[in-house]
């Protein structure tokens, strides 16, 4: 007898994760294939459409294969996406013109100063979000008129522009759809939240013709079938689709106003449902969608960090002080303490609250007793702090007070980070038993897609607790920490302000 499986997709910024749900949703088997980081020119980042996609078939392959499965008992498929990493691709041939590039690519800072200048209330106001070049309607345009020919193949309709998960959907369609869903569409900068539609008016500020873009659709409905000659020979229905963030959100069954998600992955982003209403934050977080159903949208504040996990990266890459990721929990804990040093790891500009384009990383209070121990401990620290603030300006912004924060992603294994990060906050900090929760979002996404549950309610269920951390910090030790890492923060702002007029990178 065959057994039936949900397939949860999850594409991320480093690789790609395929999750397999069993009936009962317990985790039956996942695969994860990496994709590679290129760096052309400083501040660049790109990924290779073609490469992603290939992972994306390996990975699958690779869940399949642990449990004994064939493709044809998939139940359906689910996928979240990178959110703002965008490509555009010949409509005919599905040849990329140009490389996807990633959320956290800055070469269309300058140019997003110029937008804030001129149209920035007007787009935080039909948006929810803050003119940045994280986005990917700036990230669009660089493409269309950087790419020779580009411009007149999109308007002649020859092209197809899309954020990655419209690229996903199109290849495993065999090129049979082209759609988004309302919580990625609010990631481009392009989306009206208060229409649901494409804006007619940013469109034409960017110079971006209307007809590349992908239909918007609900989060949980059927939007095409795998096309057999692409896909293991099965012809499965693909009905969910979400934002990575926003599947972790839904994957963690955060369904009620006030509750409240962080992910812990290359970046660190945390989410807090809202309601049907959009609140506007005052103080750097954006207003976004969380998913749409039925044309109805639920919206939740947002606040994003650039570098986290991908600061550890960097200590066994770059500086090759460790070996693996797991170390740092070891080493942080020998430190006994930072012995006054942190680390601002502003790599790429600092995201919310403080929306600093020009901000860089810095180390502060070396000495020369300080020990590597102590600079990973800084590092893990450091994710700690960022979170904080952020997690600070969404109770004053919502006039909700946090009482848990649930957690997820690959650092939630670092039992030193979870500790510190609820003595940092002075609040519980939950993690679930299955802690890859944007692929498992993805699947509850499909699974609702497909009429397999009754409601929300039927879902949190689902949800299961696997270990608690409760706060341990004095309030005075608290206060002492956020207000030296408040210092640091402040040292690493506007680094490179003197060059910006300088900057060889325009549009």
């Amino acid at each position: 007898m065959s057994k039936r499986y949900y397939l949860g997709l999850d594409q991320g910024t480093t690789g790609t994760t395929a999750l397999l749900l069993d009936e009962n949703w317990n985790m039956a088997a996942k695969g994860y294939k990496e994709h590679t980081q290129y760096y052309p020119e400083s501040g660049w980042v790109e990924h290779d459409p073609i490469e992603i996609w290939n992972s994306i078939l390996e990975s699958i392959d690779m869940a399949l294969k642990e449990v004994g499965a064939q493709a044809s008992e998939l139940v359906c498929i689910g996928l979240d996406n990178q959110g703002e990493t965008c490509m555009i691709w010949d409509k005919n041939t599905g040849q990329p013109v140009y490389n996807a590039i990633v959320w956290q690519d800055r070469r269309t800072a300058r140019y997003a100063d110029q937008l804030a200048e001129k149209y920035g209330p007007m787009i935080r106001e039909k948006t929810g979000l803050v003119i940045d070049s994280y986005f990917s309607g700036t990230k669009f345009k660089w493409i269309l008129d950087h790419v020779e020919g580009a411009m007149e193949r999109a308007k002649a309709g020859e092209l197809l522009a899309g954020t990655l998960d419209s690229w996903m959907i199109w290849k495993l369609t065999g090129g049979k759809a082209h759609v988004t869903d309302y919580s990625t569409a609010s990631r481009t900068m392009l989306l009206n939240i208060h229409t649901g539609q494409w804006d007619d008016e940013i469109l034409e500020i960017l110079g971006i013709p209307k007809q590349i873009l992908p239909e918007i659709c609900d989060s949980a409905q059927v939007y095409g079938y795998t096309d057999p000659d692409d896909f293991f020979g099965a012809k499965i229905p693909i009905s969910g689709s979400v934002v990575d963030q926003q599947a972790a959100l839904f994957g963690q069954a955060c369904y009620t106003p006030g509750s409240v998600k962080t992910t812990y992955g290359t970046g660190c982003f945390m989410l807090m449902n809202t309601g049907d209403k959009p609140i506007y934050s005052e103080n750097g977080l954006l207003t976004t969608v969380a998913w749409g159903f039925d044309k109805k949208l639920t919206f939740p504040l947002d606040g994003g960090v650039y570098i986290t996990g991908a600061a550890v990266q960097w200590l066994r890459d770059k500086l090759q002080i460790i070996k693996t990721s797991a170390q740092t929990e070891e080493m942080a804990i020998a430190a006994g303490n930072t012995g006054g040093v942190y680390f601002v790891p502003a790599f790429a500009g600092l995201a919310a609250p403080h929306w600093d384009q020009y901000a860089r990383g810095t180390i502060v209070g070396i000495t020369g007793g300080t020990t590597k121990e102590q600079i990973v401990r800084a590092t893990l620290e450091s994710v700690a702090y960022q979170v904080y603030d952020n997690l600070e300006v969404m109770n004053r912004d919502s006039g909700i007070p946090i009482q848990v924060m649930r957690v997820d992603g690959g650092m939630v294994a670092n039992n030193f980070l979870m500790q510190f990060q609820s003595d940092i906050m002075g609040i519980p900090v939950d993690v679930p038993v299955i802690t890859e929760t944007t692929a498992l979002g993805a699947a509850y996404l499909a699974a609702l897609g497909m009429g397999e549950f009754s409601s929300l309610d039927d879902l949190a269920s689902k949800w299961k607790l696997s270990r608690r951390f409760e706060p341990k910090m004095s309030a005075d030790q608290r206060e002492s920490l956020l207000h030296d890492w408040h210092r640091a923060v402040e040292r690493a702002k506007k680094w490179i302000e003197a060059e910006k007029e300088a900057e060889a990178v325009t549009v």
